[in-house]
């Protein structure tokens, strides 16, 4: 039997002894932690250990492996494209304006399925988490089990994997990030994790340039040939709007190379400013004001996010039509008309 041990001495051995797991190790050392298979002490320094080593591309595809084989999957359901899986920081927004959950009924509207998945607000940051989002919206996916969610995922093309329900093995590693202050891996394993079995569209966001290429490598290791990443707000999926928005784009199905995009917000005629974060209730607001198709600083963010995902999604061929076809989404009531769908099914 594996002894937990053997994983904290080789990722904790410092920089000229330390090691990294292969991709079985990291697998097996994931599933001992979320099972209560390795001690509290045990857990605690592997975290604080990997996180000071880094972890790589293969260790982040064992994380994977094991969520995979542990967690819970929403199914496939019928959609001419694939889906499309937005992984955002569970830890939350504490300064911009989340459009996320704007954006998903957007896609949504279009005939393109999204997937969304995290929990309550959670350490490091206590940000704002998306359930809470959609709870102002009058959507509470808290309660659903999972059988029900993939009903609405069927009947909507929108779905929210929330942790506390449906995986709730991972509620002890958000109560050791809290106690160690740090963003354990899990943290960035989490941003690329597919919780859909059926063909699935990666988009995920990051902040640090490396990140990226260990996004890149893990999901190489996965076949994972469809994917987007976006140096977004707060670590998002969600576009700047105050600097050129670094894109990342997978380059065809049978190839893991990065096609990079830049994407400037002036040459589509939007101003460099994002929206500033304040209440829930002021933010659920300004949604509902957007959704209603009134002009406003968080429709431009809306536009400007919309309108890129309608393009990668293959549903508009190019930028300018895209902005296009977001404004006219949201101007004629569809958008809202997904939303009081959403609500009528819960």
């Amino acid at each position: 039997m594996t002894n937990f041990r053997e994983f904290v001495q080789k990722v904790g051995s410092g920089n000229h002894t330390g090691e990294n797991l292969t991709r079985a190790q990291a697998a097996t050392a994931t599933k001992m932690m979320l099972l209560g298979e390795a001690t509290p002490a045990q857990i605690g320094a592997f975290l604080i250990a990997h996180r000071i080593k880094r972890p790589t591309g293969e260790e982040l595809a064992g994380m994977l492996d094991a969520y995979d084989e542990l967690g819970p999957k929403l199914q496939p359901i019928v959609s001419e494209r694939p889906a499309m899986v937005l992984g955002i920081p569970y830890d939350g927004r504490t300064r911009t304006a989340p459009i996320s959950p704007v954006t998903a009924l957007l896609l949504a509207a279009a005939g393109q399925p999204v997937v969304m998945h995290g929990g309550d607000r959670l350490p490091t940051k206590y940000g704002l988490p998306l359930i809470d989002i959609w709870q102002g919206l009058g959507v509470d996916w808290t309660a659903l089990p999972l059988a029900k969610t993939q009903q609405v995922f069927a009947q909507t093309g929108i779905g929210f994997i929330y942790l506390p329900q449906h995986f709730p093995l991972t509620t002890s590693i958000w109560e050791y990030r809290d106690q160690l202050g740090k963003r354990p891996p899990f943290a960035t394993m989490e941003l690329i994790w597919c919780p859909y079995a059926g063909d699935a569209h990666v988009i995920a966001g990051f902040v640090h340039p490396p990140t990226e290429g260990m996004f890149q490598t893990a999901l190489g290791l996965r076949g994972v040939t469809k994917f987007t990443f976006v140096k977004g707000l707060e670590g998002s999926c969600d576009l700047p709007r105050d600097r050129t928005a670094i894109v990342g784009l997978s380059s065809s199905v049978t190839s893991q190379e990065i096609e990079r995009l830049h994407l400037v917000p002036r040459d589509y005629g939007f101003t460099t400013k994002n929206v500033p974060l304040g209440t829930t209730e002021e933010l659920v607001a300004d949604i509902r004001e957007v959704l209603a198709g009134k002009p406003g600083e968080l429709m431009q963010t809306a536009l400007w996010n919309g309108g890129f995902y309608l393009w990668r999604s293959g549903i508009c061929p190019n930028m300018p039509e895209a902005l296009t076809k977001a404004e006219e989404l949201f101007t004629s009531g569809v958008v809202t008309a997904k939303l009081e769908e959403l609500q009528a099914l819960r």
